[in-house]
């Protein structure tokens, strides 16, 4: 069975983005408050698909483990 990363961090944005670290971060803190999570908290693909429209397939792509 292969295993895949859950979570979503700035590095990760910047990559499917080509933005800033920095704007990655803002993203996922938008996303935070927008499904009401708190800051330590962490954002899943998934819930990142949704939010860009993005196919979680093409973010898959971007995760470097």
């Amino acid at each position: 069975m292969l295993l895949h990363r859950t979570c979503i961090y700035p590095k990760d944005v910047q990559r499917i983005t080509g933005k800033s670290e920095r704007s990655g971060r803002r993203l996922l803190t938008k996303i935070r408050q927008e499904l009401g999570k708190a800051s330590h908290q962490f954002i899943t693909v998934e819930e990142f698909a949704n939010y860009t429209g993005l196919p979680v397939s093409t973010i898959r792509q971007y995760l470097v483990d």
